[in-house]
């Protein structure tokens, strides 16, 4: 499957979003107005019994346990009565025990004798006797001069008592120390405690300390945060003047902008402990144990306030209630119910500050969101061009570099990635040039980087003959398209080699960092994406299923012209795009679309003659420019991939880029 762009062509263009740089977790704290380490608390019901004393009643039945064993172990062979008078009458036997009908002796020498199961040399034996066989017994004893000891038989009555007494008062005393420390069955100090207690991580004072420097771009933002810092180095000098701090601030962006990284360097520079957790380790697979987990960690943090309580990906528990599955009783929710009470536990003097990340805020449930809860909301964005100059920076500090390499430039062609995306591009360049034996880094390796980043990495499959032609000439109409229109964006490269999941890429380089885009721009985007299915057909007379995802694009795009910005004369300045938010998302079931079917027949009927216009127009550009295309496929089928230099070369220079390069239309014409 085809597609006109790695990034999607007729996507809406992405917002400038700041983005930090990633560096190893910290936030260890310093000292301040309180202690940092939290202070050991126990309730006076928790200790029936110290440990020791436990270790000591578990060793001594694991002791009387080994001495029966051992005394067991330690019984001689049984040997036959008749073998045992062989010994005797030849002198062998040095001495016998007789306990009741049990006789226990002595060899002279270690003697074979044959016993039930088989044959071996013994020191000792052991007879079992019968009043029968035990009248003539003394005599031949005292004949042979065999020392003989006579015992009175034990029954172990004793010992078998003690064993039944130990046992119960055993489980006797563990089952009231259950219920002596059960008071709270799933408290920290309870029989489920492991499950209970929080296991939110603390960064300390060995950690390695992040800080504002740490992070690259983000001015806005971190000036932002700057006052919960000031606040948490001296809250008294807000208190003075009756201020309050924000309970709690949601940090909202994009995967990948370092909202994580903020809140670490928030600790850092106020030098205050930092819990981390994640929104899905409150929910376990018992019921109830997520809202003790959540008065665990804000109890941790309030003996060590004053600190910063991190919850990150906070959606996980924090979505909106009454979902359509599940009521009060449902765990997530229970777990949402303590959340929302322990904030408002907060007293006024608490120096705890809860810090939350999400990238789905609009999944929130709007008692969270409200005003002494979170509230502060702080929009963390894709890097612009200036942050992602500096990101480059943050990330090839370690890095040999070679002089080729400009910051600028790469930073101008990597629009819309976030800190993560760059690191991940660096990353990659780096295991190239080492591939290739380099000793830096260079511009060629930043630019198969991106290549393999934005298009995907090269496929085994090699095209040939009519497969090989038709791709040619697809993507030769999309490149030929963003030649010619204003409006779109810069053409980078264009290549039929099979990359990721499309068999041939059409890379589009925006030239600046755009936050809105006009209806006649999005109209050239639409021409752009189906320049390739019209060149199919311009040229082979049939479409191919190459297209699929051009379609998928356009129609996209053009349903959000209509639906979404009222750029349909016809359906007017009217937003008519229903429910898209699944129900298992925070969403009721019975939610509906807020426009009737004949509303939703008309945007279809528009959504089709924006796309026929634009597949009209594409078919019209490529039999106008006939000659530039054939070059343009014949050169691409021939080299493969040709990048922004090589196409001037084949067709000339492209267009102005922008409108505003452009003459303005009159009036009456636009």
């Amino acid at each position: 499957m085809r597609r006109p762009r790695a990034d999607g062509a007729c996507s809406t263009p992405p917002l400038p979003l700041l983005m930090d740089s990633t560096t190893p977790p910290s936030g260890k704290p310093s000292s301040g107005p309180r202690p940092s380490g939290p202070r050991p608390s126990r309730p006076p019901y928790a200790k029936p019994f110290s440990p020791p004393v436990i270790v000591m009643m578990i060793l001594a039945v694991l002791a009387v346990v080994t001495l029966v064993a051992r005394e067991q172990s330690q019984v001689p062979s049984t040997i036959s009565y008749d073998e045992f008078v062989r010994q005797v009458e030849a002198d062998n036997v040095a001495a016998v025990q007789i306990t009741a009908n049990t006789l226990v002796g002595d060899f002279k020498e270690p003697t074979a004798v044959t016993l039930v199961a088989n044959s071996e040399k013994l020191e000792a034996f052991r007879v079992e006797l019968s009043d029968y066989v035990a009248e003539g017994l003394p005599s031949l004893l005292l004949e042979h001069g065999v020392r003989t000891e006579v015992r009175q038989p034990t029954d172990g009555t004793g010992f078998l008592l003690g064993i039944y007494l130990i046992v119960p008062l055993l489980l006797m005393a563990g089952f009231w120390m259950t219920l002596r420390r059960a008071r709270d069955p799933m408290g920290g100090t309870g029989f489920l405690g492991s499950f209970s207690k929080s296991p939110a991580k603390r960064y300390g004072e060995k950690d390695k300390k992040t800080t504002f420097a740490d992070v690259a771009g983000l001015d806005q933002v971190k000036k932002d945060l700057q006052e919960i810092v000031d606040f948490l180095k001296d809250p008294k000098k807000f208190q003075k003047l009756g201020g309050r701090v924000p309970k709690g601030v949601l940090l909202m962006g994009p995967p990948g902008t370092g909202k994580t990284l903020l809140a670490r360097a928030v600790a850092g520079e106020a030098g205050v402990p930092f819990f981390s957790i994640s929104g899905s380790e409150f929910i376990q697979m018992f019921v109830g144990v997520g809202a003790s987990r959540v008065r665990d960690l804000f109890k941790t943090a309030k003996e060590a306030s004053p600190a910063i309580l991190f919850i990150d990906e906070i959606d996980a528990v924090g979505r909106m209630r009454g979902a359509g599955l599940g009521g009060g009783h449902d765990e997530r929710e229970q777990t949402l119910n303590q959340i929302l009470s322990e904030m408002d536990g907060f007293s006024p003097s608490e120096s705890v500050i809860v810090l939350a990340a999400t990238n789905r805020p609009d999944v929130l449930d709007s008692a969270l969101l409200r005003p002494g809860r979170f509230d502060r909301h702080v929009t963390v964005d894709r890097p612009n061009q200036k942050a992602r100059v500096a990101l480059f920076k943050v990330h090839t500090k370690n890095v040999p570099l070679a002089e080729d390499v400009d910051f600028e430039k790469l930073a101008n062609g990597t629009v819309g990635l976030t800190g993560a995306d760059i690191r991940n591009l660096v990353n990659e360049a780096a295991l190239w040039a080492t591939r290739h034996d380099k000793t830096a880094v260079d511009m060629s390796d930043f630019d198969y980087a991106r290549d393999k980043v934005l298009m995907g990495p090269k496929r085994e499959e090699v095209l040939a003959g009519l497969e090989k032609k038709m791709t040619a000439y697809h993507e030769a109409g999309h490149a030929l398209g963003a030649w010619l229109l204003p409006g779109v964006d810069r053409l980078h490269k264009v290549t039929i080699i099979p990359r990721g999941r499309a068999l041939g890429v059409t890379q589009l380089v925006p030239e600046e960092d755009r936050l809105n885009v006009g209806q006649q721009a999005l109209t050239n985007r639409l021409v752009f994406t189906l320049a390739g299915r019209a060149a199919e057909k311009l040229v082979f007379g049939e479409y191919s299923a190459g297209a699929e995802n051009d379609l998928v694009q356009a129609t996209r795009l053009a349903r959000r012209m209509v639906a979404h910005w009222g750029m349909s004369d016809r359906v007017g300045p009217v937003a008519c795009h229903g429910a898209q938010e699944h129900p298992f998302l925070g969403r009721d079931v019975y939610e509906q679309r807020e426009f009737s079917e004949h509303t939703a027949q008309i945007i279809d009927e528009e959504v089709s003659r924006i796309l026929n216009e634009a597949a009209d127009r594409a078919t019209e550009l490529l039999t106008e420019n006939r000659d530039k295309l054939d070059t343009l496929a014949s050169e691409l089928e021939a080299r493969e991939m040709l990048d922004e230099d090589e196409v001037v070369e084949v067709i000339g220079p492209a267009v102005p880029r922008t409108f505003t390069d452009l003459t303005p239309p009159a009036a009456g014409d636009a």
